[in-house]
């Protein structure tokens, strides 16, 4: 294989000429039961400290250290309890005061003793407490404000929110969040060939497929995602249904079409409806063909119609574009340096992401290439739970060898 010329991009510059013209949507508030998953659009700030009370981490006793002595057993009247929800109150010296988890420290007290390490007993009527050596002052005492200082920023803008997060917003007192706007997809897929699963077989028809995996990937990144009817191979069919999409859409995903065979009239249709392209094919492998324009605002992806090629592309390019439109500021998956277990011959000029499943051996995670690397194949991705990024320059790929690893759960 001949280096790629000039007119095609490498995959990271590609990337980068996407992400760089994404600007994220709109704001709109949602209720904090319905934020986990989208991306905020302002600060969470604290309007309290975290905890907003000193209060007990144990079970036990609250007393002052200076009451106990030092290297002998030390006796105190047990008074005053203090459970949690309950009043603060104080406490008077030579005392202790029983204590519950998540109870308020009374003031005066600055150590507690968990209750396995103390023996009450009654005095006359009175509860007492027989304390030990504690060579400790402050024990077993969170803080006011130690996880979290008022007016600091608790969540900041751009962050993904997650079930913790989320818990952490109720805790300070948010009903509503203010989070980006859901990126609006629409899937196009093209072909005379195509037919839904389910309906009526057509000689040589193919059972399209290349759509559900990208509207499911689409909404599991956030997007709401939409299936339009096929576009047939006729460049004036396709400009109409192009255009009538791109209205309501935020982001435009066509699958098949882009190639330069006669029969490929994705392209000339999108320039007549208006798309002006940014990049055509990119140095990659699979997924050469990949087609990125736009339309005002609204962004257009291209994909190869092979199932690996359109699966790849979008996973590649489609997730972190809506993860940009969704004001995401790590829109880009985590890679992770792993050894690969299986061989890949190769030619240098492209970026190559094979498809593989995470493994343990011998104690140390890995990455083990799929037998099936054709780029029609609908099976390989169903099986792979990682890509192996073997970059351009490389040549053959032999067991053994260590190269990033993204996981396609972190895509």
């Amino acid at each position: 294989m001949s280096a790629p010329g000039p007119q095609l991009l490498g995959f990271e510059q590609a990337l980068a000429q996407l992400l760089a013209s994404v600007a994220p949507l709109p704001a709109e508030r949602v209720s904090i039961f319905e934020s986990d998953g989208r991306v905020l659009a302002s600060d969470v700030i604290a309007p309290y400290p975290l905890p907003m009370f000193d209060y007990s981490a144990m079970d036990g006793y609250a007393l002052r250290f200076a009451d106990v002595h030092g290297d002998r057993p030390t006796e105190l009247p047990v008074p005053t309890t203090s459970s949690a929800g309950g009043e603060r109150s104080a406490l008077a010296a030579e005392t202790a005061c029983r204590i519950f988890t998540g109870a308020p420290l009374p003031d005066g007290a600055d150590t507690v003793v968990m209750q396995e390490n103390v023996e009450a007993f009654d005095r006359g009527g009175e509860t007492w407490a027989r304390f030990q050596a504690i060579s400790k002052a402050g024990s077993h005492i969170r803080r006011q404000g130690e996880d979290l200082a008022a007016g600091g920023i608790a969540i900041a803008r751009g962050t993904r929110l997650t079930p913790g997060k989320v818990a952490l917003a109720a805790a300070l007192d948010r009903a509503s969040l203010s989070v980006s706007q859901r990126p609006i997809v629409t899937v196009l897929g093209t072909g005379d060939e195509l037919r839904s699963p389910g309906d009526a077989v057509r000689p040589s028809s193919v059972v399209e497929s290349n759509g559900f995996f990208v509207t499911a990937l689409a909404r599991r990144v956030g997007a709401t995602a939409r299936l339009g009817p096929f576009v047939p191979d006729e460049e004036g069919a396709a400009r109409d249904a192009i255009a009538e999409a791109i209205r309501s859409s935020d982001v435009l995903v066509t699958i098949g079409g882009v190639s330069v065979g006669t029969r490929d009239v994705v392209r000339p249709a999108l320039e007549a409806a208006g798309v002006s392209i940014d990049f055509y094919k990119v140095a990659m492998k699979p997924g050469k063909p990949l087609t990125v324009g736009r339309l005002g605002n609204k962004i257009v992806l291209g994909l190869p119609g092979n199932p690996a090629s359109a699966s790849l592309t979008f996973m590649l390019f489609g997730v972190p574009l809506l993860r940009a439109l969704a004001g995401d500021s790590q829109p880009l998956p985590t890679r992770r340096r792993m050894r690969i277990e299986g061989n890949i011959k190769r030619e240098p000029g492209r970026t190559e992401f094979a498809r593989a499943t995470l493994t343990m051996q011998a104690g140390e995670a890995c990455a083990r290439l799929l037998p099936n690397q054709a780029s029609g194949a609908v099976t390989s991705f169903a099986a792979a739970d990682a890509l192996v990024v073997i970059p351009a320059e490389h040549g053959p790929l032999s067991s053994g060898e260590r190269c990033d690893v993204i996981a396609i759960a972190d895509v």
